[in-house]
């Protein structure tokens, strides 16, 4: 098994290291890196500019999340000797590669994004129905309190709740507590932000018109 998981972490490494952003860029000429909350994720490429070059960001790190999952699924069914406990580990180990992909591209010296959008689609491949009910959750949690940060944690409390209760064995598990842990440490300044009551609203961020680019 040792052989097969280090080739599929490597590329999904590689995968989660393609950056929506990138496309962004291109079609925009803005290096969101270089702008606003300085990061490639979705939320600052909606911050720098405007709603439709956040959503398509979004979608293409989603996408990536979705593919890498349902790629090693399609993979791992092909070979009946994996357990269970070992799909599942598969399973989440390329999700969680596909998010450190993302989080600290190569070639970006290790600079990226926030992980959200990538683990969204992780959880939409490992179960939809629970992906589409966290998704639900975030976007109503973050209308209900103003603030996306909330909304991308309570998205976090459900894949691990997901992870506990329908992935097999503690790997999982354990994966879902690295991902959470890494998120709220890259998300400290946004918790720092909100404690001092400068964390931007979703409200605010609405109401601004974006230059045309």
């Amino acid at each position: 098994m040792l052989i097969p998981m280090i080739c599929i972490l490597v590329i999904s490494y590689l995968v989660g290291s393609i950056h929506g952003s990138k496309i962004a860029q291109y079609l925009s000429g803005v290096n969101i890196k270089k702008e606003g909350l300085k990061n490639s994720g979705a939320s600052n490429a909606a911050v720098v500019l405007g709603a439709k070059y956040g959503i398509l960001v979004a979608i293409i790190d989603i996408l990536k999340g979705v593919i890498v999952v349902i790629g090693t699924g399609f993979w791992v069914s092909q070979y009946a000797h994996f357990s269970i406990v070992e799909q599942d580990i598969l399973l989440y180990s390329a999700g969680a590669a596909v998010i450190l992909g993302h989080n600290f591209p190569l070639y970006t010296k290790f600079k990226g994004g926030k992980g959200t959008a990538s683990l969204i689609g992780v959880l939409l491949a490992l179960s939809w129905p629970l992906g589409l009910i966290g998704l639900i959750l975030l976007i109503g949690t973050t209308l209900l309190t103003d603030y996306l940060l909330i909304g991308v944690f309570v998205f976090y409390f459900v894949f691990i709740g997901a992870s506990i209760w329908f992935a097999e064995g503690v790997g999982p598990m354990a994966i879902a507590g690295f991902l959470f842990l890494m998120a709220v440490v890259l998300h400290l300044e946004n918790f720092c932000r909100l404690m001092r009551k400068e964390e931007m609203r979703i409200s605010t961020f609405l109401s601004k018109k974006k230059p045309s680019v």
